[in-house]
């Protein structure tokens, strides 16, 4: 039985990650600021009163851990707000600052704080997109998110480097177009079939293809 611990974990992917874990006798814990009903019912450690971008409540994570080792790290918090050229206004601004605090600092503020119960073997993910991808950029927009991912899916990249000598992992993951309030309804793929294929990419994950941008559905991604 491997711990997991989530992030974003009340809705979403995030759920459905927390739920497929569960089915498949994981001990969760499921990480978010608040716990939503859907949740609840998973019956899994939930901790609550969490944002990736404060670093108190991220501390307080770290001592109700306790000495509680985490075998996966699942970065999953994330937001989006779309943007065009002709929005970059004061409150576009701000959002864009925002987006770029969650989606880019968050990963790396929770794991570096988390980084005591990880260990050799242990793996990192980063729920990213392929919309950080600049190779794969054929539509344009989406300034805020598009940035955000970019800079999640470089420090990822460092990340490998800096804990492949701890025996530590990292992969950075996109999960799909996602039937989710992010996503949307015209999505392809609902949460439930995304995270089963997330968990088949980070199962398949080692040492060796640590640092990689995978799609759920195993395709290696560019940059």
């Amino acid at each position: 039985m491997a711990t997991v611990l989530i992030t974003g974990a009340n809705r979403g992917i995030g759920l459905a990650l927390s739920s497929a874990c569960r089915k498949r006798g994981d001990h969760v814990v499921a990480v978010c600021r608040n716990a939503s009903p859907a949740l609840r019912k998973l019956n899994v450690q939930i901790e609550t009163g969490v944002d990736v971008i404060d670093q108190d409540s991220l501390a307080r994570l770290d001592t109700a851990l306790d000495e509680i080792r985490i075998d996966i790290l699942i970065n999953c918090a994330g937001v989006l707000k779309r943007q065009t050229l002709e929005d970059l206004d004061a409150e576009n601004l701000a959002a864009m600052q925002h987006m770029y605090l969650v989606n880019s600092i968050g990963p790396l503020l929770v794991t570096r704080t988390l980084l005591d119960h990880l260990g050799p073997g242990s793996k990192v993910i980063i729920i990213t997109s392929r919309m950080g991808s600049i190779a794969d950029n054929d539509t344009g927009g989406h300034y805020g998110y598009r940035m955000s991912k970019a800079a999640v899916n470089c420090a990822g990249v460092s990340m490998a480097h800096d804990l492949k000598p701890k025996g530590i992992s990292v992969q950075l993951l996109h999960p799909g177009w996602v039937k989710t309030d992010m996503g949307g309804e015209n999505a392809l793929i609902d949460a439930a079939e995304s995270a089963c294929g997330l968990l088949a990419r980070i199962d398949e994950l080692d040492l060796q293809s640590s640092g990689c941008f995978r799609h759920v559905n195993g395709e290696n991604l560019p940059w």
